[in-house]
């Protein structure tokens, strides 16, 4: 089987979304990597299909958006992570190996941009989490302690709505200000949300955000 069409039978958008990082809920929905969504507002399934920016196409059409490549590179590299067999290409020259193209270098705006949207798709679900624990772990009247993450989520919401609005809508200046001075901080935050995901988050609040 050629190359483009076993990688859209093996693998669906879906499947290389959540593979490459991105949370995608029960009904199939994400919040969009292609642009500051603080709702999950792209569709994902055999292929992808997002609501608000209209970001639209197959598993392989997402990956060469998702990394910036072109569609050939994308279907080596989906081929690749997931072990798809395939007929590979042979060269006129048989002296001579096919050489995989080298993938593009990443120009200094892209970086920003990728990292804009990394930025918001964490501060998000951050958010939301703190949303949930105001919630979940409100104290009663006959609490004598507040519940670490009640005291995280209070601390942390306002902050983490101010820098996601930075984000959204803030100048270029503060945009990449914010990026390049919270690196560390979305990282710890991004290690948070995964030991929450797997059940494993500690009930002690820590400091994974700047005051």
């Amino acid at each position: 089987m050629k190359l483009f069409e076993a990688v859209k039978e093996a693998v669906t958008a879906r499947n290389a979304a959540e593979y490459y990082g991105i949370k995608v809920g029960r009904n199939g929905m994400a919040v969009c990597p292609f642009h500051p969504d603080k709702n999950p507002s792209m569709k994902l399934d055999k292929r992808y299909h997002c609501f608000a920016c209209q970001a639209d196409g197959d598993v392989i059409d997402f990956v060469a958006k998702y990394f910036n490549l072109s569609v050939k590179e994308s279907a080596e590299k989906l081929a690749e992570d997931f072990s798809v067999p395939y007929e590979k290409y042979q060269s006129y020259n048989k002296t001579k190996d096919y050489q995989k193209p080298k993938q593009k270098k990443q120009t200094l705006d892209q970086f920003f941009h990728e990292q804009q949207i990394r930025f918001f798709r964490v501060y998000s679900d951050y958010f939301h989490l703190l949303k949930k624990w105001k919630v979940d772990y409100a104290p009663r009247i006959e609490d004598d302690d507040w519940h670490p993450l009640f005291v995280e989520a209070m601390e942390k919401y306002t902050l983490i709505e101010y820098k996601m609005d930075v984000l959204l809508s803030g100048s270029l200046e503060d945009r990449a200000r914010l990026i390049l001075d919270c690196q560390e901080e979305v990282k710890n935050i991004e290690q948070r949300i995964k030991e929450e995901s797997a059940g494993r988050c500690g009930c002690t609040s820590g400091s994974i955000t700047k005051s």
